[in-house]
């Protein structure tokens, strides 16, 4: 049986009826042959090989995804430089209006006119954002967001931030400054990237406090993943009781094996099949109102 029909096997034998995967990649291809580039010289840079499972054009990726069964995912871009957003989010506006089993995803700088082209992609139908921190390195309590975290908390649109400090630390990176934004914006639809490796139990906690904080499992539980920062056990069962607020993501198609192994990383966890359901279709499904 081929990766396809592997994957479609995984759901099917749950009941459900596809996959959602809310941590996927599309990108102006200049944009994402640079990212493509990047994880090319993290080998070298490393010693960790980042071999490009998916390197294929965007149309072979679009139908490699809807032939998995991913019935919706996103298009998660990110700036590293200011006047770069507004641009990416001309780019995914337009992509999700040509590719309708896309989520449309927005994203964000500190600078100023933040807030205004973030309530204009909102405006735009825009239903998730995408913040970097550690590739944007930038600070979130920047005052030049405060506005921007408003209006994602004021329209209950989430935002999947990668704050945790994996694959390498940064100077804003970890939980501290995202409680902060918490503490301010405490109705924020955050969605933790990666479960925050690799500070896990501090997101965990965070998620805790916060009824509106989701992680994703991009990445987590993985071969790749556990080899480096690995998953403590000891917090599995907190996983459990965050089980509607747990999604799946995956990274596409920058991930360094197959999809499948994304699935088979999270069914090995042996936390049941309602954990499985909710997490790999119904919680975001309820999340987005698919």
């Amino acid at each position: 049986m081929d990766e396809s029909g592997e994957i479609t096997a995984f759901w099917t034998a749950l009941g459900l009826p596809g996959i959602v995967d809310v941590h996927t990649h599309f990108m102006p291809k200049s944009v994402m042959d640079k990212v493509w580039a990047y994880f090319d010289a993290v080998g070298p840079l490393t010693g960790v090989q980042w071999p490009i499972t998916y390197r294929e054009d965007e149309e072979e990726r679009l139908a490699r995804l809807r032939g998995f069964g991913v019935l919706a995912f996103t298009s998660m871009i990110y700036p590293h430089k200011p006047e770069m957003a507004a641009w990416l989010n001309s780019w995914s506006k337009e992509f999700a209006a040509r590719t309708p089993d896309c989520l449309h995803t927005a994203t964000f700088y500190p600078e100023p006119g933040a807030a205004v082209y973030v309530r204009q992609a909102i405006e735009d139908g825009a239903r998730v954002f995408k913040s970097h921190i550690q590739v944007g390195a930038y600070d979130p309590r920047d005052p030049l967001l405060d506005e921007v975290w408003g209006l994602l908390a004021e329209s209950g649109t989430p935002v999947v931030t990668h704050c945790g400090s994996g694959p390498a630390p940064g100077e804003f990176t970890g939980p501290e400054p995202m409680a902060e934004v918490l503490a301010r914006h405490p109705d924020l639809p955050l969605i933790v990237a990666h479960l925050g490796l690799p500070e896990y139990a501090e997101f965990l906690t965070l998620a805790e406090r916060h009824p509106r904080v989701h992680l994703d499992t991009t990445m987590a539980f993985t071969d790749f993943v556990e080899g480096l920062t690995p998953f403590p056990k000891e917090d599995r069962p907190r996983l459990v009781a965050l089980g509607d607020r747990i999604l799946h993501g995956s990274d596409f198609p920058n991930i360094p094996y197959a999809y499948l192994h994304t699935l088979e990383a999270l069914a090995r966890l042996d936390l049941g099949d309602d954990w499985l359901r909710a997490v790999c279709h119904g919680n975001a499904a309820r999340l987005f109102g698919l």
